[in-house]
Protein backbone atom coordinates (compact mmCIF):
# COMPACT_ATOMS: atom_id res chain seq x y z
CA UNK A 1 0.00 0.00 0.00
CA UNK A 2 1.38 3.27 -1.05
CA UNK A 3 -0.72 6.57 0.37
CA UNK A 4 -0.02 9.75 -1.80
CA UNK A 5 -0.97 12.81 0.25
CA UNK A 6 -1.04 16.08 -1.72
CA UNK A 7 -1.31 19.52 0.14
CA UNK A 8 0.51 17.68 2.95
CA UNK A 9 1.77 21.56 4.18
CA UNK A 10 1.80 25.17 2.49
CA UNK A 11 4.66 27.70 2.57
CA UNK A 12 4.20 31.13 4.54
CA UNK A 13 3.10 32.61 7.70
CA UNK A 14 -0.50 31.67 7.53
CA UNK A 15 0.11 28.04 7.48
CA UNK A 16 2.03 27.96 10.83
CA UNK A 17 -0.17 28.34 13.43
CA UNK A 18 -2.46 25.24 11.91
CA UNK A 19 0.85 23.13 12.39
CA UNK A 20 1.57 23.49 15.68
CA UNK A 21 -2.14 22.80 16.47
CA UNK A 22 -2.01 19.80 14.43
CA UNK A 23 -1.92 16.58 16.78
CA UNK A 24 -1.32 13.29 14.11
CA UNK A 25 0.10 10.56 16.84
CA UNK A 26 -0.71 8.26 14.27
CA UNK A 27 1.67 9.93 11.24
CA UNK A 28 4.04 10.90 14.29
CA UNK A 29 4.44 6.76 14.99
CA UNK A 30 4.28 5.96 11.07
CA UNK A 31 7.63 8.10 10.11
CA UNK A 32 9.64 6.60 12.90
CA UNK A 33 8.55 3.06 11.93
CA UNK A 34 9.49 3.78 8.24
CA UNK A 35 12.78 4.68 6.69
CA UNK A 36 13.08 7.83 4.35
CA UNK A 37 13.80 7.42 0.91
CA UNK A 38 16.61 9.35 -0.88
CA UNK A 39 14.92 10.73 -3.61
CA UNK A 40 12.78 13.70 -4.59
CA UNK A 41 10.04 12.77 -6.56
CA UNK A 42 9.15 16.38 -6.96
CA UNK A 43 12.56 17.36 -8.48
CA UNK A 44 12.70 18.85 -11.92
CA UNK A 45 12.96 16.45 -14.75
CA UNK A 46 15.65 17.86 -16.82
CA UNK A 47 16.39 21.38 -15.96
CA UNK A 48 18.97 23.01 -13.34
CA UNK A 49 16.10 24.65 -11.49
CA UNK A 50 17.18 25.83 -8.29
CA UNK A 51 15.00 24.86 -5.13
CA UNK A 52 14.69 27.90 -3.94
CA UNK A 53 12.26 28.59 -7.13
CA UNK A 54 10.10 25.17 -5.89
CA UNK A 55 7.11 26.91 -5.47
CA UNK A 56 7.41 28.47 -8.83
CA UNK A 57 7.65 25.22 -11.41
CA UNK A 58 4.61 24.59 -13.26
CA UNK A 59 3.76 20.83 -11.26
CA UNK A 60 3.48 21.06 -8.12
CA UNK A 61 4.78 18.45 -5.81
CA UNK A 62 2.09 15.40 -5.78
CA UNK A 63 1.49 15.99 -9.59
CA UNK A 64 5.83 15.76 -10.82
CA UNK A 65 5.53 12.62 -7.87
CA UNK A 66 2.60 10.75 -9.69
CA UNK A 67 4.43 11.09 -12.97
CA UNK A 68 7.76 9.81 -11.56
CA UNK A 69 5.69 7.16 -9.52
CA UNK A 70 3.70 6.30 -12.69
CA UNK A 71 6.70 6.09 -15.35
CA UNK A 72 4.78 8.55 -17.52
CA UNK A 73 7.45 10.87 -20.37
CA UNK A 74 7.17 14.28 -19.67
CA UNK A 75 8.92 17.02 -17.68
CA UNK A 76 7.51 20.27 -15.21
CA UNK A 77 4.53 21.56 -16.81
CA UNK A 78 3.98 18.81 -19.47
CA UNK A 79 2.93 15.57 -17.35
CA UNK A 80 0.28 13.72 -19.29
CA UNK A 81 -2.41 14.10 -16.39
CA UNK A 82 -5.29 14.83 -19.00
CA UNK A 83 -4.62 11.00 -20.16
CA UNK A 84 -5.24 10.35 -16.95
CA UNK A 85 -7.99 12.03 -16.12
CA UNK A 86 -9.89 10.96 -19.04
CA UNK A 87 -9.05 7.39 -18.52
CA UNK A 88 -10.79 7.99 -15.18
CA UNK A 89 -13.87 9.87 -17.13
CA UNK A 90 -14.23 6.38 -18.90
CA UNK A 91 -13.05 7.96 -22.01
CA UNK A 92 -11.08 6.06 -25.03
CA UNK A 93 -8.54 8.11 -25.95
CA UNK A 94 -6.93 5.83 -28.41
CA UNK A 95 -9.56 6.68 -31.35
CA UNK A 96 -8.22 9.85 -31.01
CA UNK A 97 -5.50 9.61 -33.40
CA UNK A 98 -7.37 7.55 -35.97
CA UNK A 99 -10.28 9.97 -36.09
CA UNK A 100 -8.22 13.50 -35.93
CA UNK A 101 -5.84 11.46 -39.32
CA UNK A 102 -2.95 12.06 -37.15
CA UNK A 103 -0.22 9.60 -35.77
CA UNK A 104 -0.86 8.75 -31.94
CA UNK A 105 2.89 9.68 -31.02
CA UNK A 106 2.48 13.27 -32.53
CA UNK A 107 -1.22 13.92 -30.73
CA UNK A 108 -1.49 15.67 -27.69
CA UNK A 109 -3.80 15.93 -25.12
CA UNK A 110 -4.96 18.38 -22.77
CA UNK A 111 -7.12 19.48 -19.78
CA UNK A 112 -9.96 22.55 -20.20
CA UNK A 113 -11.32 22.92 -17.30
CA UNK A 114 -14.56 25.88 -17.17
CA UNK A 115 -13.64 28.61 -14.53
CA UNK A 116 -14.15 32.14 -12.81
CA UNK A 117 -11.70 34.70 -13.34
CA UNK A 118 -12.19 36.87 -10.12
CA UNK A 119 -10.95 40.27 -11.24
CA UNK A 120 -9.80 42.41 -8.44
CA UNK A 121 -8.85 46.41 -8.07
CA UNK A 122 -5.04 44.91 -8.42
CA UNK A 123 -5.38 41.21 -10.32
CA UNK A 124 -7.07 38.63 -11.93
CA UNK A 125 -7.45 35.55 -9.66
CA UNK A 126 -8.91 32.12 -10.33
CA UNK A 127 -11.50 30.81 -8.16
CA UNK A 128 -11.54 27.09 -6.86
CA UNK A 129 -13.42 25.56 -9.95
CA UNK A 130 -15.00 22.93 -7.08
CA UNK A 131 -16.87 25.92 -5.79
CA UNK A 132 -18.87 26.82 -8.85
CA UNK A 133 -21.14 24.22 -8.00
CA UNK A 134 -21.45 23.41 -11.90
CA UNK A 135 -24.04 20.92 -13.03
CA UNK A 136 -23.50 18.42 -16.14
CA UNK A 137 -26.26 20.18 -17.79
CA UNK A 138 -24.77 23.67 -17.45
CA UNK A 139 -21.22 22.22 -18.24
CA UNK A 140 -22.41 20.63 -21.59
CA UNK A 141 -24.02 23.65 -22.41
CA UNK A 142 -21.55 26.21 -21.92
CA UNK A 143 -19.27 23.67 -23.89
CA UNK A 144 -21.07 23.82 -26.59
CA UNK A 145 -21.36 27.23 -27.28
CA UNK A 146 -17.51 27.99 -27.19
CA UNK A 147 -16.88 24.89 -29.30
CA UNK A 148 -16.65 26.30 -32.07
CA UNK A 149 -13.82 28.53 -31.60
CA UNK A 150 -11.66 25.56 -30.64
CA UNK A 151 -12.65 23.63 -33.31
CA UNK A 152 -12.17 26.58 -35.59
CA UNK A 153 -8.15 26.17 -35.24
CA UNK A 154 -8.00 22.21 -35.07
CA UNK A 155 -8.81 21.00 -31.89
CA UNK A 156 -11.18 18.12 -31.03
CA UNK A 157 -12.99 19.06 -27.63
CA UNK A 158 -14.60 16.42 -25.88
CA UNK A 159 -17.09 16.88 -22.48
CA UNK A 160 -15.75 14.58 -19.69
CA UNK A 161 -17.24 15.28 -16.90
CA UNK A 162 -18.56 19.48 -15.10
CA UNK A 163 -15.01 20.60 -14.71
CA UNK A 164 -13.02 18.21 -17.20
CA UNK A 165 -13.44 18.99 -20.95
CA UNK A 166 -10.64 17.94 -23.36
CA UNK A 167 -8.97 18.99 -25.99
CA UNK A 168 -6.92 17.11 -28.94
CA UNK A 169 -4.34 18.58 -31.16
CA UNK A 170 -0.49 18.37 -32.05
CA UNK A 171 0.13 21.40 -30.67
CA UNK A 172 -0.90 20.35 -27.34
CA UNK A 173 1.75 17.64 -27.30
CA UNK A 174 4.68 19.57 -25.63
CA UNK A 175 3.25 22.66 -24.55
CA UNK A 176 4.25 24.13 -20.69
CA UNK A 177 1.11 24.63 -18.57
CA UNK A 178 0.84 25.55 -15.10
CA UNK A 179 -1.33 23.81 -12.99
CA UNK A 180 -4.50 24.19 -12.17
CA UNK A 181 -3.81 24.01 -8.33
CA UNK A 182 -0.67 26.32 -8.66
CA UNK A 183 -3.46 28.83 -9.85
CA UNK A 184 -6.42 28.28 -7.49
CA UNK A 185 -6.76 31.84 -5.59
CA UNK A 186 -3.41 33.72 -7.32
CA UNK A 187 -2.96 36.29 -9.89
CA UNK A 188 -3.41 34.02 -12.69
CA UNK A 189 -0.77 37.05 -14.98
CA UNK A 190 1.97 34.92 -12.77
CA UNK A 191 1.02 31.92 -14.43
CA UNK A 192 0.36 32.64 -17.99
CA UNK A 193 3.73 32.57 -20.15
CA UNK A 194 4.37 34.51 -22.80
CA UNK A 195 5.38 32.83 -25.49
CA UNK A 196 4.93 32.29 -29.22
CA UNK A 197 3.31 28.71 -28.21
CA UNK A 198 0.78 30.25 -25.78
CA UNK A 199 -0.29 33.21 -27.97
CA UNK A 200 -3.43 31.20 -29.55
CA UNK A 201 -4.13 29.99 -25.52
CA UNK A 202 -4.64 33.37 -25.07
CA UNK A 203 -6.59 34.48 -27.88
CA UNK A 204 -8.69 31.62 -27.07
CA UNK A 205 -9.30 32.80 -23.88
CA UNK A 206 -10.37 36.12 -24.67
CA UNK A 207 -12.93 34.66 -27.46
CA UNK A 208 -14.22 32.34 -24.59
CA UNK A 209 -14.90 35.46 -22.51
CA UNK A 210 -16.60 37.16 -24.70
CA UNK A 211 -18.81 34.24 -25.73
CA UNK A 212 -19.71 33.75 -22.03
CA UNK A 213 -20.24 36.98 -21.00
CA UNK A 214 -24.16 37.22 -20.58
CA UNK A 215 -25.11 33.81 -22.23
CA UNK A 216 -28.11 32.44 -20.41
CA UNK A 217 -26.75 30.09 -18.35
CA UNK A 218 -24.39 32.06 -16.80
CA UNK A 219 -27.33 34.64 -16.11
CA UNK A 220 -29.51 32.24 -14.44
CA UNK A 221 -26.56 31.42 -12.41
CA UNK A 222 -25.58 35.05 -11.50
CA UNK A 223 -29.81 34.89 -10.78
CA UNK A 224 -29.14 32.45 -8.02
CA UNK A 225 -26.00 33.89 -6.72
CA UNK A 226 -23.60 31.46 -8.04
CA UNK A 227 -20.43 32.36 -9.43
CA UNK A 228 -20.41 32.51 -13.53
CA UNK A 229 -18.25 30.80 -15.79
CA UNK A 230 -16.05 33.44 -17.47
CA UNK A 231 -13.17 32.09 -18.86
CA UNK A 232 -11.17 28.25 -18.79
CA UNK A 233 -7.59 27.44 -17.76
CA UNK A 234 -5.42 24.84 -19.88
CA UNK A 235 -3.09 22.62 -18.31
CA UNK A 236 -2.19 18.72 -18.61
CA UNK A 237 -0.56 18.59 -21.51
CA UNK A 238 0.81 15.52 -23.14
CA UNK A 239 0.57 12.52 -25.35
CA UNK A 240 -2.45 11.19 -25.72
CA UNK A 241 -1.97 7.78 -24.67
CA UNK A 242 -2.94 5.53 -21.57
CA UNK A 243 -1.14 6.61 -18.25
CA UNK A 244 -1.51 4.29 -15.84
CA UNK A 245 -0.67 4.55 -12.19
CA UNK A 246 0.65 1.54 -9.60
CA UNK A 247 -2.24 -0.09 -8.64
CA UNK A 248 -1.51 0.37 -5.05
CA UNK A 249 -1.46 3.93 -5.00
CA UNK A 250 -3.78 5.20 -3.05
CA UNK A 251 -3.98 9.24 -3.54
CA UNK A 252 -6.05 11.10 -0.67
CA UNK A 253 -6.38 14.47 -1.88
CA UNK A 254 -9.17 16.33 1.45
CA UNK A 255 -5.90 18.76 2.16
CA UNK A 256 -6.49 20.00 -1.05
CA UNK A 257 -9.67 22.27 -1.30
CA UNK A 258 -9.35 23.87 2.30
CA UNK A 259 -5.45 24.84 1.64
CA UNK A 260 -5.86 26.32 -1.70
CA UNK A 261 -8.68 28.17 0.13
CA UNK A 262 -6.91 29.27 2.99
CA UNK A 263 -9.42 27.45 5.53
CA UNK A 264 -6.73 26.65 8.26
CA UNK A 265 -9.50 25.07 10.43
CA UNK A 266 -11.13 22.93 7.77
CA UNK A 267 -7.19 21.63 6.92
CA UNK A 268 -6.77 21.02 10.51
CA UNK A 269 -9.90 19.08 10.67
CA UNK A 270 -9.51 17.22 7.04
CA UNK A 271 -5.63 16.01 8.72
CA UNK A 272 -7.37 14.67 11.68
CA UNK A 273 -9.38 12.40 9.41
CA UNK A 274 -6.46 11.52 7.42
CA UNK A 275 -4.65 10.58 10.85
CA UNK A 276 -7.04 8.47 11.71
CA UNK A 277 -7.83 7.03 8.85
CA UNK A 278 -5.93 5.86 5.76
CA UNK A 279 -2.78 7.05 7.97
CA UNK A 280 -3.69 4.29 11.08
CA UNK A 281 -4.48 1.95 8.16
CA UNK A 282 -0.70 2.17 6.94
CA UNK A 283 0.31 1.97 10.66
CA UNK A 284 -0.84 -1.33 11.32
CA UNK A 285 0.40 -2.95 7.95
CA UNK A 286 3.60 -1.40 9.23
CA UNK A 287 3.41 -2.32 12.69
CA UNK A 288 2.58 -5.99 11.11
CA UNK A 289 5.95 -5.67 8.77
CA UNK A 290 4.08 -5.19 5.35
CA UNK A 291 5.70 -3.24 2.80
CA UNK A 292 3.89 0.11 2.85
CA UNK A 293 5.09 3.89 1.62
CA UNK A 294 3.96 7.49 2.39
CA UNK A 295 4.36 10.22 -0.05
CA UNK A 296 3.49 13.70 1.86
CA UNK A 297 3.39 16.54 -0.92
CA UNK A 298 3.87 20.59 -0.07
CA UNK A 299 4.42 23.18 -2.56
CA UNK A 300 7.97 22.72 -3.30
CA UNK A 301 8.98 18.84 -2.72
CA UNK A 302 7.28 15.67 -2.08
CA UNK A 303 9.42 13.47 -0.07
CA UNK A 304 8.27 9.69 0.65
CA UNK A 305 9.23 7.40 3.55
CA UNK A 306 9.02 3.37 2.86
CA UNK A 307 9.01 0.36 5.86
CA UNK A 308 10.38 -3.70 5.48
CA UNK A 309 9.11 -6.05 2.75
CA UNK A 310 7.00 -8.61 4.61
CA UNK A 311 8.77 -11.30 6.34
CA UNK A 312 11.75 -9.18 6.98
CA UNK A 313 11.84 -9.20 10.60
CA UNK A 314 10.46 -11.94 12.57
CA UNK A 315 7.11 -12.60 14.24
CA UNK A 316 8.39 -12.77 17.53
CA UNK A 317 9.93 -9.71 17.36
CA UNK A 318 6.67 -8.22 15.88
CA UNK A 319 4.70 -9.56 19.11
CA UNK A 320 7.13 -7.52 21.68
CA UNK A 321 7.06 -4.37 19.20
CA UNK A 322 2.85 -4.13 20.61
CA UNK A 323 4.31 -4.16 24.32
CA UNK A 324 6.92 -1.63 23.75
CA UNK A 325 6.41 2.32 23.69
CA UNK A 326 6.04 3.21 20.00
CA UNK A 327 8.67 5.47 19.00
CA UNK A 328 7.44 9.10 17.43
CA UNK A 329 9.14 11.55 15.35
CA UNK A 330 8.00 15.38 16.07
CA UNK A 331 5.45 16.03 12.77
CA UNK A 332 5.54 19.87 12.68
CA UNK A 333 9.47 20.01 11.19
CA UNK A 334 8.62 17.41 8.67
CA UNK A 335 5.67 19.35 7.30
CA UNK A 336 7.53 21.98 7.83
CA UNK A 337 10.13 20.96 5.16
CA UNK A 338 7.88 20.23 2.00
Amino acid sequence: MHLLIPHASALGEAVIPALKLLDLPRLAELLALLQPQPDDLAAPAADNSEDDDAEYRYSPPHEAALARLAGWPGRDGNWPLAAWWAAQDGLDTSDLAGSSGVASADLGLALLTPVHWHVGTEQISLLDPQQLDLTEAESRGLLQAVRPSFEAVGWRIIWGAPLRWYAAHPDLLDLDCASLDRVIGRNIDLWLPRSAETRLQRRLQVEVQMLLHGHAINDAREAHRLPAVNSFWLWGCGAAQAAAVPDDLQIDTRLSAPLLGGDWAAWCNAWQALDAGPVAELLARARLGQAVRLTLCGERRAHSWAGPSPGTRPVWTRFLGHFKRARVIAVQPVLEQL
